[in-house]
């Protein structure tokens, strides 16, 4: 079983794009994540219904 939360540098290895543009679409709302003492997390099954375009609510988890 693989990992159920992934870090932003995770993410951008995953996805491509710098870290920096990550923590800014979270700032923004446009990712879907938590924070965990301070800690942004996205959660694997979110980023990839995101990722194949389905709309999710995107307010903070």
């Amino acid at each position: 079983m693989g990992k159920i939360t992934l870090t932003v540098k995770e993410v951008a290895n995953l996805t491509g794009l710098s870290t920096t543009t990550n923590y800014n679409m979270c700032a923004a709302r446009q990712l879907p994540y938590t924070e965990a003492r301070s800690r942004i997390l996205l959660y694997r099954s979110m980023l990839e219904k995101w990722l194949a375009g389905e709309s999710l609510d995107l307010m903070q988890v």
